[in-house]
């Protein structure tokens, strides 16, 4: 198991953080949730005046052995197409980080496929997809511990380059199956909580996958994160996972997409509760199971714009609330520097 040395999030900056905000030419929380960002992200960097570098956006990439039961809509082979998609710069999330000035790297975390002719995968391939869970564990613990290890390496480079906000995106078919089960034995909740309709189950559908679901709850008695991860993973929510635990331990911000990423912070949370502290959590997603996964974890999602595609899109499209945060409370004059006249029913702050 690789090891982690993640600190839990200093308070001491906490009250003159809050003087700061308050002090803005402004009502006091005038600003909501924005302010409570603007306030999280200052701590989480440790000071007055917090600086957003070289935003990158990772995106792990892996197959399934579930989806040989018929738990998803597409075929295991569109993994692979999605990549190859990814890389021509054709999918939404290209789009949002072309949109945003966010770098993106698109990691072969276990895709079944090689793309030995494309130098810009990151090819940290484990095997060429997982085994079905239905009849054995996905992974082996080995391999498990590699995926976390493969992750928290990828982590570690690209926040070497300076980067502080790195948020974590997906692609995988049958990964809602996976994340499914991961929560389900991760929080405790009925396995009718955390089931959704993924990549868009009619009804009969989503009565199948209830039905593989089920069984293959059954089939394990993995207690452990470590187990947990290993018998109902993918090698694409490990290595995000492991991604995770680096970059908190780096000090960096994490943005959390939707469903998927959020069960692999589950995880992570489970082996490093630390890590949570790190965390912006960028959307709400429509599928069933992410606001009780959000509510176990007592987040609150910045958008609610009923996204279900992944592929860490939802961390592009929140990055502008960071900027937005971050700005304000650097550049916004306070009542003193202005010259504006506080309220009277207020104690007076300074800058």
């Amino acid at each position: 198991m690789p090891n982690f040395y993640i600190q839990p999030l200093d308070q001491k900056l906490a009250a003159a953080i809050q003087l700061k905000l308050d002090s803005k030419t402004k009502p006091v929380g005038a600003l909501g949730s924005l302010e409570t960002l603007a306030g999280h992200v200052a701590l989480i960097q440790q000071t007055l005046t917090p600086q957003l570098r070289s935003p990158h956006v990772l995106v792990f990439a892996a197959d399934h052995g579930i989806a040989a039961e018929g738990v998803s809509k597409y075929p295991q082979e569109v993994t692979y197409q999605m990549v190859l998609n990814f890389l021509s710069g054709g999918a939404a999330i290209n789009v949002f980080c072309r949109q945003q000035g966010i770098a993106l790297k698109i990691v072969d975390a276990g895709v079944k496929g090689s793309f030995t002719e494309f130098p810009a995968v990151i090819n940290q391939k484990i095997a060429e997809g997982t085994r079905n869970f239905l009849h054995e564990p996905a992974m082996s613990i080995t391999q498990c511990e590699q995926a976390l290890a493969a992750g928290a390496k990828l982590a570690r480079e690209v926040a070497a380059t300076g980067c502080n906000v790195l948020g974590f995106g997906e692609m995988g078919i049958a990964n809602t199956s996976a994340a499914t089960l991961l929560m389900h034995h991760l929080t405790s909740l009925p396995l009718t909580e955390c089931l959704g309709r993924g990549t868009g189950l009619d009804d009969d559908q989503l009565t199948h996958k209830a039905a593989i679901l089920t069984a293959a709850a059954q089939q394990h008695t993995a207690t452990s994160p470590l187990e947990i991860l290993a018998a109902f993973g993918g090698f694409e929510i490990v290595q995000m996972a492991g991604a995770m635990l680096a970059a908190a331990e780096q000090g960096l911000i994490l943005l959390i997409d939707g469903f998927i990423a959020t069960a692999a912070l589950l995880a992570a949370t489970a082996l490093h509760p630390a890590v949570r502290e790190y965390c912006v959590f960028c959307h709400q997603s429509e599928e069933t199971g992410h606001q009780r996964m959000l509510t176990y974890l007592q987040a609150w999602p910045l958008l609610n714009l009923n996204l279900r595609l992944g592929e860490g899109t939802g961390c592009a499209l929140a990055y502008p609330l960071l900027v937005a945060a971050v700005s304000f409370l650097n550049e916004m004059a306070s009542f003193e520097s202005a010259g504006v006249s506080q309220s009277t029913t207020q104690t007076p702050v300074t800058a």
